[in-house]
């Protein structure tokens, strides 16, 4: 792709008669930078020189589309290609241990998560990566979006990633999301204990044809998984995961719970009320999906 982007640079650039030294004044970059562009070599494009080149060569936001292939590059084969398969999926059931996933991000919750980062080696490659991030959500709000299904472990909520009105906001855009007809958003609070993905998160993605593929991931490490055995075994410890979480409608009551009380402690409904009321969702829905019925559990009244 960097090759693609580098051709696509050469072109345009004859096309408008400029040299090389020409382009690098207009972009600020020297001629020697414009070189390795074409040639693809040395340090890959920028997201923001790539935006004035295309100004510079009037490309059409042509460069800008092919940017985000050309960054992707930088990131391991097995990464690469599980960011091809989610961009296909008809179907991504995810379970977040650690930080809400990406695709229900803010953009400020998205830059706390990103600046953290290992890898992270300045102020400009963290806006390409939280501009990254937040164009992979345009494709919740497209005609071939997916359905998606996210269990967030309650620690994902207590965790003031970015300060109290950063996390305020998150909370809010994940009940915005939790009432949308194809996202469901569940907890899994801490009284269900241990479980098989402790410690790491999981995505399993159905893609158009019915396969499925996997990814497991831990603090600075992942792992796709494409054998069909083990994506199976994955599948059922996701259900199984899907299962033990509050029903939806309970999942959203905790989260406005605990954004109202500022993270002081929601109001966690017992077990026995949780399966009653996921009972009382099986018998009322006539769809697969768990998204009605349901009493809002009762608030703790205030001590005199």
């Amino acid at each position: 792709m960097a090759a693609l982007f580098g051709a696509r640079v050469r072109r345009l650039r004859t096309a408008a008669g400029l040299t090389q030294a020409e382009l690098g004044a207009l972009t600020h970059v020297v001629s020697t930078r414009i070189t390795q562009i074409e040639r693809a070599s040395g340090a890959k494009p920028t997201l923001e020189l790539a935006r004035a080149l295309d100004a510079a060569l009037g490309a059409d936001d042509l460069l800008v589309e092919l940017w985000p292939y050309v960054y992707r590059e930088a990131f391991p084969d097995w990464s690469r290609k599980f960011m091809e398969y989610s961009e296909r999926a008809v179907a991504v059931r995810q379970y977040a241990a650690h930080v809400v996933p990406g695709l229900l991000q803010t953009e400020d919750y998205a830059r706390a998560v990103l600046k953290v980062g290992r890898t992270l080696s300045n102020e400009e490659q963290l806006r390409e990566r939280v501009a990254l991030r937040m164009g992979r959500q345009e494709r919740l709000s497209t005609p071939d979006r997916p359905e998606l299904w996210v269990v967030l472990d309650e620690a994902v909520l207590r965790r003031p990633v970015g300060g109290s009105p950063v996390m305020r906001e998150q909370l809010a855009r994940l009940l915005a999301s939790g009432a949308e007809p194809h996202i469901t958003v569940q907890v899994l609070p801490f009284d269900q204990g241990e479980h098989e993905v402790m410690g790491g998160s999981l995505t399993v993605l159905t893609m158009p044809d019915g396969r499925e593929v996997a990814y497991t991931e831990g603090a600075h490490h992942g792992q796709l998984v494409e054998e069909p055995d083990e994506v199976a075994s994955l599948a059922l410890t996701y259900d199984r995961l899907r299962a033990a979480a509050l029903p939806p409608l309970m999942s959203l009551d905790m989260i406005r719970s605990v954004r109202e009380d500022n993270h002081r402690g929601a109001n966690v409904p017992s077990r026995s009320e949780r399966r009653r009321v996921a009972q009382e969702q099986l018998q009322q829905s006539g769809r697969g999906r768990l998204r009605g019925g349901g009493r809002r559990p009762p608030r703790p009244r205030p001590r005199p």
